[in-house]
């Protein structure tokens, strides 16, 4: 059985201790580093943008999962690869002809992902999901950290997952917004590989602990 990988959100760390946060990742039982890039456009808030990654990518020793909410995404795909993604996911939302840039980022050689906010179905999905090397399942609505969790959100695991065997694809799926060590072990059961956690990591006493906790329980849950 494969672990669950787990990916602390960037955003809800110490910008101010930006390096410590990053070296806290690299030595915690973490798998990558998950990093927002907003524009203001396409969800109501800004992140960091191309200085920040460049500094974050100089320290991090993990994958790096970049995960664009602006729209246009196209127009940056070579941009992010020189910036260090390892996997680059743009919003099914954002992208006019999704196949098209899912190619462009497997071109530039990253993995191509693709996240759909809370209202999209998806079965919107299975024309492309072969295409597709991890499918983002946004859990809360995109542009804030430390929003409560969308219980939604499991029927549209279970659903993709069909979607995925059925094609007889190697998608993975991964969870942003709201996870816990209390949905953890269930959104691993409906069939998540991929579980992204900020304030629950980064609001921790003991970050360190609290990700290999997560990684415990999701590893147990899949005994």
């Amino acid at each position: 059985m494969k672990e669950t990988i787990i990916a602390p959100s960037v955003l809800a760390a110490d910008f101010a201790n930006l390096q410590r946060d990053i070296e806290m990742i690299n030595n915690s039982s973490a798998d990558w580093f998950h990093i927002d890039i907003m524009d203001g456009v396409f969800v109501p808030n800004i992140s960091f943008g191309m200085p920040v990654l460049a500094a974050i990518q100089k320290h991090a020793k993990k994958t790096i999962d970049v995960h664009l909410m602006i729209v246009d995404p196209d127009r940056y795909i070579d941009v992010f690869k020189s910036l260090g993604a390892d996997v680059l996911t743009v919003h099914y939302e954002a992208c006019t002809h999704l196949h098209r840039s899912l190619q462009a980022i497997k071109a530039a050689g990253m993995k191509a992902g693709v996240a759909i906010n809370p209202h999209t179905n998806v079965s919107l999905l299975e024309d492309v999901i072969k295409d597709i090397d991890v499918v983002c399942v946004m859990s809360v609505n995109p542009g804030f950290g430390g929003q409560s969790f969308i219980e939604n959100t499991y029927n549209k695991v279970k659903q993709l997952k069909e979607i995925i065997i059925r094609n007889n694809a190697n998608t993975l799926i991964e969870i942003d917004g709201g996870v816990t060590d209390n949905n953890a072990a269930d959104l691993v059961n409906a069939g998540a590989d991929i579980l992204v956690a900020g304030s629950f990591v980064f609001n921790a006493k003991d970050p360190v602990t609290t990700i290999k906790n997560l990684k415990d329980i999701t590893d147990v849950s899949k005994e």
